[in-house]
């Protein structure tokens, strides 16, 4: 495995998970940029020892650009935006910058939180409450999606590669949201409908929604 990948730091690879949302989200971005990339499934609960190489933490995604390594998959996403700017992910004013920032951190803390426990706790008590606590908080911010295309936005942005790597995983999650969040429903359909997001899944990523 370690030859392996030595041999493919000439090339752009992500090292990612097979159903890791934040591996997901990182592809989706490369997949609306068009990057042509390799890929390599990291196995982890038996994670390779070249990947600790990498990248100190053994996370993730992990992307290796040449002789850059760079992890954690906010950082990615910014450094794949400005490597290859168009189509661009995030808006050129600060404020705006700032403020897509501020949301993606927000989306982080508020909702990846929740279904971090409800992929991995096994307490029963913590998954019904972090599942009743994202329906609810998606549920409440329904009327923002009904004011553009995408989120916030009339162009697709970072926020959308992150929000949408989410919403994909509710069914198999068994987070229903109420009739009244139709707005996020069809939000939900139109990204999935989008070649850049099919070519993003991975085959494990695919069987959620069968």
């Amino acid at each position: 495995m370690g030859a392996l990948i030595a041999n493919r730091r000439s090339a752009m690879t992500l090292f990612s998970g097979d159903t890791c949302i934040y591996s997901h989200r990182t592809r989706i971005v490369l997949a609306e940029k068009g990057i042509s990339y390799d890929t390599q499934i990291i196995d982890l609960d038996n994670k390779p020892e070249d990947l600790f190489d990498l990248n100190p933490y053994g996370t993730v995604p992990t992307l290796v650009d040449r002789d850059l390594s760079i992890y954690n998959s906010r950082i990615i996403m910014e450094y794949l935006d400005e490597r290859f700017p168009h189509p661009p992910l995030m808006p050129v004013e600060p404020v705006a910058r700032a403020r897509t920032r501020l949301m993606l951190h927000r989306i982080d803390r508020d909702w990846y939180s929740e279904l971090e426990v409800l992929v991995h706790n096994k307490d029963k008590k913590a998954v019904d409450k972090a599942r009743k606590t994202l329906k609810d908080g998606l549920t409440a911010i329904t009327a923002v999606f009904e004011q553009k295309p995408f989120f916030m936005s009339d162009e697709i942005t970072l926020l959308d590669c992150a929000i949408a790597a989410l919403l994909w995983r509710l069914p198999h999650l068994k987070v229903e949201l109420p009739p009244s969040a139709k707005a996020i429903n069809k939000y939900a359909e139109s990204m999935f409908a989008r070649e850049s997001f099919k070519a993003s899944l991975t085959e494990a990523e695919r069987e959620l929604h069968s």
